[in-house]
């Protein structure tokens, strides 16, 4: 873990050739110009596992020989605005590397499938690692033609991730953006019945869903007082919060989750169900933040940055 502040951190991008990753690399690319900070592009060269058994990290920094970081430098010769640029070759595991370098950015970048993913695959092995064990936020991002301003964020009312919250608020504020927070209430409520078995609860939906917004609100006003040029739209509906969200995507810039919190009965970090939802079947970039290093030290989990 660095002892740097995370603003003095850089955004770190994997590239490896493949259309996400240049995806990934344009993404990254204007973030950390919006931050003011540097962006370290990383390609990760895979050894063989019966070939390389210590596949965390090896070899030369940017060795001459690498095609794909030799294909980013000519693409970026002459643009501009760029922020100041370090490219780095490792050689391992990129399902390993890539989480570790995490430790050292306040923003790990990566495309949704590299060169070896299949075409029917969303979400490569590689996204779902740095997602799941990064300490710094991850943004997965996968190619596409559109463009969009909306920032998406999910938002649970009673008990809301603050974490996640900030994010979202900041990254809108940065890209001058509106935010549509979603806010998702079970319905129908479901109670046990006389006969040992499920029946609806007898309960209002429209009282269900005032007293949801209102407290959905009330969660977001305080980070809205630091950022009052952010428009937001506060939405509370029915149904499970990963398929709002993922519908929420359509024409979006960006969908916010929080990382699943560690339980103590859960011995390793893990993506939460709506998370791994919204990274298989969002239609635009999902930024996944992980928990403060308050809260990973009362649950258990790897520290992060925010």
């Amino acid at each position: 873990m660095s002892t740097r502040e995370p603003q003095n951190l850089p955004v770190v991008v994997a590239v490896d050739g493949s259309d996400d990753s240049r995806a990934a690399l344009e993404w990254a690319l204007a973030e950390a110009v919006g931050r003011g900070a540097d962006l370290r592009v990383v390609h990760v060269r895979q050894y063989a596992p019966f070939l390389q058994p210590a596949v965390l990290t090896a070899g030369p920094e940017e060795p001459v020989d690498d095609p794909v970081i030799g294909d980013v430098r000519k693409e970026l010769e002459g643009r501009s605005p760029l922020p100041p640029l370090e490219f780095i070759t490792r050689e391992g595991a990129p399902a390993a590397v890539l989480p570790a370098m995490g430790a050292e950015a306040q923003l790990l970048v990566l495309g949704s499938r590299g060169r070896g993913g299949f075409a029917s695959l969303l979400l490569g092995s590689n996204g779902v690692a740095a997602a799941r064990d990064a300490a710094c936020p991850v943004v997965v991002v996968r190619a596409r033609e559109e463009s969009a301003e909306r920032i998406v964020v999910g938002l649970q009312p009673d008990d809301p991730d603050e974490t996640t919250l900030a994010f979202a608020v900041e990254h809108a504020a940065r890209a001058g953006a509106p935010l549509r927070v979603v806010a998702a209430y079970p319905w129908p409520v479901l109670a046990w019945s006389a006969y040992g078995d499920f029946a609806p609860a007898v309960q209002d939906q429209e009282i269900i869903e005032r007293e949801t917004l209102d407290l959905a609100r009330r969660t977001v006003q305080p980070f809205l007082d630091s950022h009052p040029e952010v428009e937001v739209e506060v939405n509370a509906a029915p149904g499970d919060a990963a398929g709002r969200l993922v519908d929420s995507s359509e024409g979006a810039a960006l969908v916010v989750v929080g990382r699943h919190r560690r339980r103590v009965t859960r011995p390793a970090p893990m993506l939460g169900s709506v998370t791994h939802a919204v990274l298989l079947h969002a239609k635009c970039p999902v930024a996944v933040v992980p928990p403060t290093p308050e809260e990973a030290e009362e649950t258990g989990e790897t520290g992060a940055t925010a």
